[in-house]
């Protein structure tokens, strides 16, 4: 018997995400994300034309994981398998996937993700690119089957993914959290977790994101209520109001356009990230936001169409925009410096439907950005916003249910991860028996 785990990417440290695990003799690679503050810092710009840049120097400013470290292994990997549709889990796919003779298997919404991505970037993949229903499986080899069970996260059609083995499942639960009133699509499917729990789960490779965090992850509902007090809630008559978001967050741009419904203001969506993403549920059918708001992605039509606003009055109109981060090319970015025709007047509402991530690139550009908006008087509402990861109890939940043999923490920094090791001994699990701190370039054999 033989279960090899690779950190190519992610372990003890945020982003990068990439884990390759090997079973006998064949190998399944679970995400291929990007390490966004490394690759803002080295392009300043998340939506830069990636085109420009090569796989090696994307390693070498670890913007992308290092998958020498799986050179041996290459010709083995019978299977890509993204979780979700993050770039922090399918960012890299551009660059390393076309080092591997898979297919990619997803669920439709991430992989129309890519597509938009691909398309965009003048890249051609000749990898397959096979959808998977949420709650569903698929025979990968003889020895091999990947389930997909329906989860819930911050962005659409998330999946947990079992890979089931003749050892017993492997269980990679990265990203998720235990939302029971989604405002967008399904709760858990608790039913198929537990079943893996009564079945053998060999090892869970599980998101450790707010270990530190001793509580349950508020859900998405919260989020809604919150922006619901902000926009309803407070008098905006004759204000502009803008809110920015993370453009993955189908869910929250759906709660922004029903507020801005009973304000009776148009939307108007700007910035390509969000027309991607937003372009990419239409054609997954998950929303069709493109009836109920006017979606403009490239910047000549952003600055004519922000040009008309202007005319008509910024009080008829709400804007969903790029530059939640700070990020000094997003549309937010470019209204602050004055480089788009958009004059931001005192009073104005900028609503910030997100928190920093916290890294020193994301936090001075935001710094610059709000002192920016403060010089124009405007009021800025920071922080409405819900993590779309769980928090300690929900980690205790999700390992409750599927009862692994093994654990192994993923998707935090090194000092989160003593936090977990601390919630795993509470459960019963051993530090280096049969718990497992694993980082990134490392290799792990469960026997």
């Amino acid at each position: 018997m033989a279960i090899e785990i690779m950190a190519v990417g992610g372990f003890g440290e945020v982003g990068k995400n990439m884990t390759a695990v090997k079973i006998d003799d064949e190998v399944v690679i679970f995400d291929m994300g990007l390490h966004l503050p490394n690759y803002i810092k080295y392009t300043e710009e998340e939506e830069a034309e990636l085109v420009k840049f090569s796989r090696k120097e994307l390693i070498n400013v670890k913007a992308v994981p290092d998958d020498n470290v799986i050179n041996d292994w290459r010709d083995k990997v019978i299977a890509i398998i993204p979780s979700h549709a993050h770039l922090d889990h399918i960012g890299a796919v551009p660059y390393l996937a076309s080092r591997y003779n898979a297919p990619i298997i997803c669920t439709p919404f991430t992989i129309e993700v890519i597509k938009a991505i691909l398309k965009d970037q003048r890249i051609k993949l000749e990898n397959e690119l096979k959808p998977l229903n949420a709650n569903s499986k698929l025979r990968l080899s003889k020895n091999l089957t990947v389930e997909f069970v329906n989860i819930t996260h911050s962005t659409p059609q998330t999946v947990v993914v079992a890979l089931h083995t003749k050892y017993g499942a492997i269980v990679y639960c990265n990203d998720f959290k235990l939302d029971n009133t989604p405002t967008l699509g399904q709760k858990p499917n608790y039913e198929a977790l537990k079943k893996l729990g009564d079945q053998k789960v060999k090892l869970a490779i599980v998101d450790s994101l707010y270990a530190w965090d001793h509580r349950k992850m508020p859900g998405e509902i919260i989020a809604k209520e919150m922006l619901k007090d902000v926009l309803l809630g407070i008098d905006n008559k004759g204000k502009g109001i803008i809110v920015t978001t993370f453009s993955s967050h189908i869910a929250r741009i759906k709660s922004i356009i029903e507020f801005a419904r009973q304000l009776n203001r148009k939307v108007v969506i700007l910035g390509r990230s969000l027309a991607k993403y937003c372009s990419a549920a239409e054609n997954a059918q998950i929303v069709f936001f493109s009836k109920e708001a006017e979606i403009i992605g490239f910047g000549k039509h952003v600055k004519k169409r922000l040009s008309k606003i202007e005319k008509e009055g910024r009080d008829k109109y709400l804007i969903v925009t790029t530059g939640h981060q700070g990020e000094p090319k997003s549309i937010l970015s470019r209204i602050s410096r004055g480089e788009i025709e958009y004059s931001l007047s005192s009073d104005d509402h900028i609503i910030f439907s997100c928190n920093v991530i916290p890294t020193e690139v994301n936090i001075a550009h935001r710094k610059k950005l709000e002192e920016s908006l403060k010089s124009f008087g405007v009021r800025l509402f920071k922080g409405i916003h819900v993590s779309g990861h769980g928090a300690r109890e929900d980690m205790r939940d999700l390992i409750n249910l599927i009862k692994p043999e093994h654990v192994i923490p993923a998707h935090s920094e090194k000092e989160v991860i003593a936090h977990f090791i601390e919630l795993g001994k509470e459960m019963g699990y051993k530090d280096g028996k049969n718990m497992h701190t694993l980082l990134t370039g490392l290799r792990l054999k469960i026997l």
